[in-house]
């Protein structure tokens, strides 16, 4: 049986679970992004008291890293290190849009567009086929009317994330579709265990996250 911890805090809603194979075991979640940091560590001791998994059963530690938050990504990622080397058990890392998009029911003949908000139109977003193959990989954009037209013109598109209600209030095209689905800690479960079984680790050296754009941090005046 395969005991993993799942972590997500890439965005506002962190949430963290335990699952043995298929199986969901428990799910814990906070909505404060500003508590993330602090809630994380507590959460995990609770959960794995509280559902019989102590972390010394673990085979394994999933975390989405990115893109997304800035701080909430390095929040989980260090977070899944720190036990990871701790306990000397291999790193998975699920991509937050791939997470997003595989929550999303569609058809072969359907994609799927997960978007991130990075704050007034600009949005982290990627192109999934309904096999969750890579269409597009993620980027940043700046959304405007007719930023997804040459798509649209050949089929339907399924956007979801927070990011996308404010494509919503641009789009009027009648192959653009909306759903407000969210994707969790739990959702992670089968991703991880493809990884998993495929030995397909991240390095824990040197993994980092996946910010689509570089941090900015402005240089103060030298005045």
């Amino acid at each position: 049986m395969i005991k993993l911890l799942h972590i997500d805090t890439s965005g506002a809603l962190a949430s963290i679970a335990f699952s043995q194979n298929e199986q969901c075991v428990l799910e814990k979640t906070n909505d404060r992004l500003q508590d993330h940091a602090a809630w994380i560590h507590s959460a995990i001791q609770e959960g794995s008291s509280a559902c019989g998994i102590s972390l010394n059963e673990l085979d394994g530690v999933s975390v989405t890293i990115g893109p997304g938050s800035y701080t909430g990504l390095r929040v989980g990622l260090s977070t899944a290190k720190g036990f990871c080397y701790a306990l000397q058990k291999p790193l998975l890392t699920i991509p937050t849009l791939e997470l997003m998009a595989s929550v999303i029911p569609s058809t072969a003949d359907q994609l799927i567009c997960p978007m991130i908000d990075a704050r007034r139109m600009e949005v982290y977003t990627a192109l999934y086929d309904a096999a969750l193959k890579e269409i597009q990989p993620a980027h940043a954009l700046i959304l405007e009317p007719n930023s997804f037209d040459a798509v649209l013109q050949k089929q339907i598109v399924l956007y979801c994330g927070d990011g996308a209600r404010k494509f919503k209030s641009l789009c009027t095209h009648p192959n653009a579709q909306f759903l407000d689905i969210t994707a969790t800690a739990k959702n992670q479960i089968h991703l991880a265990l493809q990884k998993f079984r495929n030995n397909d680790f991240a390095d824990l050296a040197y993994q980092d996250p996946l910010y689509v754009k570089e941090f900015y941090t402005p240089v103060s005046p030298s005045y």
